[in-house]
């Protein structure tokens, strides 16, 4: 998982601090239809996340901010643990897009945190998106409800190191296994995306349409199998494959879906497929 060693509260050994940083790749190709920077993204106190909206959002609703399950201030959610509903009053460094942090946002929930099938945490804060867009001109990033493309050209924005990665969707994985975690349909990026500690939450971002397609969680840094911070591809028959230095990202079309009126999280809704409580 690529969270820094400092901040992480327990003993496991995270890998990756030691590595030279990695800058945006160059985008080959077509030119990307939309700019990508750091507009939106957020710094945490251990990861990087973002200020998320979805399709059907309104301006008035509480802005959301996205991020992993294993960046929760309060710990890894348990396997078969999800969270809703938690108080929180954690803090978000907000980026323009050049990087620059202009406003502390707060949140007042963890609305909904889970470790199983996916990893992701997504916070409710104190203020609204139009406030946002007012005080400080950023808008958030809309999540796409429809499921990523292999192939698609992405990058994956750290506000944690304010940086930029840049390369494509490698595939996608039927089950990937790190420790006693177990992620499905996870996206795999091509070999240009050497996320390290601290990119952990990262939105993964479609340059062709500006949207989220992902969220960044882990990668295989030492070539162990199935341990933490190695994660495991496993396939429908179960054949496991290892594939050092390559990074993962889990899914977030299904997300939308589990969000109503007012951006609250319903997971009776029709579509929802998100693990519950």
């Amino acid at each position: 998982m690529n969270k820094p060693l400092l901040a992480a509260l327990s003993s496991l050994a995270i890998a990756g601090l030691g590595a030279t940083p990695a800058v945006a790749a160059p985008h080959s190709g077509k030119a990307a239809a939309v700019t990508v920077d750091f507009a939106g993204t957020v710094s945490l106190s251990n990861c990087s996340g973002s200020v998320i909206r979805f399709p059907g959002s309104a301006d008035t609703d509480p802005a959301l901010v996205l991020t992993n399950g294993h960046c929760l201030e309060t710990g890894f959610p348990d396997p078969g643990e999800v969270i809703t509903g938690q108080s929180s009053s954690r803090t978000f460094g907000l980026l323009n897009s050049a990087g620059t942090k202009v406003a502390t946002l707060r949140a007042n929930q963890v609305v909904y945190s889970t470790m199983t099938d996916t990893d992701v945490t997504i916070y409710r804060t104190t203020t609204t998106y139009a406030a946002i867009k007012s005080s400080y001109g950023i808008s958030p990033l809309t999540v796409q409800d429809t499921h990523p493309v292999a192939g698609t050209a992405i990058k994956v924005v750290s506000g944690y190191w304010k940086r930029i990665y840049g390369c494509n969707i490698d595939g996608f994985v039927y089950r990937l296994k790190e420790g006693d975690w177990t992620w499905k349909d996870s996206v795999r990026y091509t070999s240009a995306c050497d996320t390290i500690g601290g990119t952990s939450g990262s939105p993964v971002i479609d340059t062709a349409t500006g949207k989220v397609v992902a969220v960044n969680n882990t990668g295989n840094e030492d070539g162990q199998q199935c341990t933490v911070n190695n994660p495991c591809e496993v396939d429908a028959n179960g054949t496991v494959t290892v594939r050092q230095g390559i990074n993962y990202a889990e899914e977030t079309y299904n997300i939308p879906a589990c969000f109503t009126t007012g951006n609250k999280l319903n997971l009776s809704a029709a579509g929802c497929t998100l693990p519950k409580p």
